[in-house]
């Protein structure tokens, strides 16, 4: 099915590389861009649109067309000052989601600062699975726990604002089991099926991951 959001991977290392070909392969429009003229060559026949850029170069990013992606996934790790210019620039562009690749703790307190939305460690969380995250619409987290069956945090929909667990059925609808909510940074898994849901919940649910197409 195709996905209708865009995508930039700045930085096709072994990580940004695994995004890329992930969301592509899926179905999804995507920016690939490295500096590295060699990378760029050798990828461009399974990545169309593939490109060698300076992504801390603010031209570039203009020219780019970057302020017309939807999500942005920065993954140039090993260069903390040219994460942060990237970062900047895709944020003053008026990308809405920029997800940045950090190598510690401390370059994640920075770029978030700067206008990160999301960081990621990379030793906890793999380029594929950042993919499958991202795919997955209205998908906050994506947890795989076994080959069928995954850990997802959702937002309440609009049109489920008033309604009730119990109304939804999700689980015989989606087979998904919501196991916690979260309301105002609380998190409880003593959950009432007859209690309306509102706009700023988020339900932590497990799901058969077969169903999750369906459901975004």
């Amino acid at each position: 099915m195709k996905n209708n959001k865009s995508y930039a991977v700045l930085g096709l290392g072994r990580y940004g590389l695994a995004v890329a070909k992930e969301l592509a392969e899926n179905g999804a429009d995507v920016l690939a861009v490295d500096n590295n003229e060699e990378i760029v060559n050798d990828v461009v026949t399974e990545l169309p649109l593939c490109k060698c850029a300076d992504v801390s170069d603010p031209e570039v990013i203009k020219q780019l067309g970057i302020s017309n992606i939807d999500i942005v996934i920065i993954a140039v790790s090993g260069n903390l000052e040219t994460s942060v210019m990237a970062t900047t620039l895709c944020k003053e562009a008026g990308v809405k989601n920029i997800v940045v690749k950090c190598s510690n703790e401390m370059h994640a307190k920075i770029l978030t600062r700067v206008g990160a939305d999301k960081v990621v460690l990379p030793e906890r969380e793999s380029g594929v699975r950042l993919a499958k995250t991202l795919l997955k619409a209205g998908f906050i987290d994506l947890i795989e726990l076994t080959k069928n069956v995954s850990l997802v945090e959702i937002d309440v929909r609009p049109e489920w604002v008033g309604k009730t667990l119990a109304d939804l059925n999700l689980r015989k609808k989606y087979s998904m089991n919501v196991i916690a909510i979260q309301h105002n940074n609380d998190v409880t898994t003593s959950i009432d099926p007859n209690a309306p849901l509102e706009e700023s919940m988020k339900m932590i649910v497990v799901a058969d991951r077969n169903k999750l197409e369906k459901f975004s």
